[in-house]
């Protein structure tokens, strides 16, 4: 996610009041993951409000990528609270993977509690 960076201070307060500032908390979470989990592999979106590349091994420069995963804003902020399995995740409506390199973004997310 290139540009305007969200402070960590600004995206745990965002995470602390969903209600209000999804928006804020998805973009906050998304900048988190390509910052900690770099690569081209498997394309993470989160309409409407941004998307990542992410995933060591392959790169993606030009149309559409071999691997997407696109999640509800709602089985994002679950998943990366760990409130939800990755696999749970592929059964939620409104979700989408596409590609044999999907299950790699399972190991961004924490297990669930």
């Amino acid at each position: 996610m290139a540009g305007k960076q969200i402070s960590q201070s600004d995206g745990q307060a965002a995470m602390a009041d969903l209600a209000e500032k999804m928006p804020t908390a998805v973009r906050y979470l998304l900048q988190q993951i390509e910052k900690n989990h770099r690569g081209g592999t498997v394309e993470l979106r989160v309409p409407p409000f941004g998307a990542v590349q992410c995933i060591e091994g392959m790169n993606h420069r030009r149309g559409t990528p071999p691997n997407v995963v696109e999640l509800t804003p709602e089985v994002f902020i679950a998943l990366c609270s760990g409130d939800m399995t990755f696999d749970e995740a592929r059964t939620e409506p409104g979700c989408y993977f596409s590609g044999e390199k999907t299950g790699e973004l399972a190991r961004v997310f924490p297990s669930k509690s």
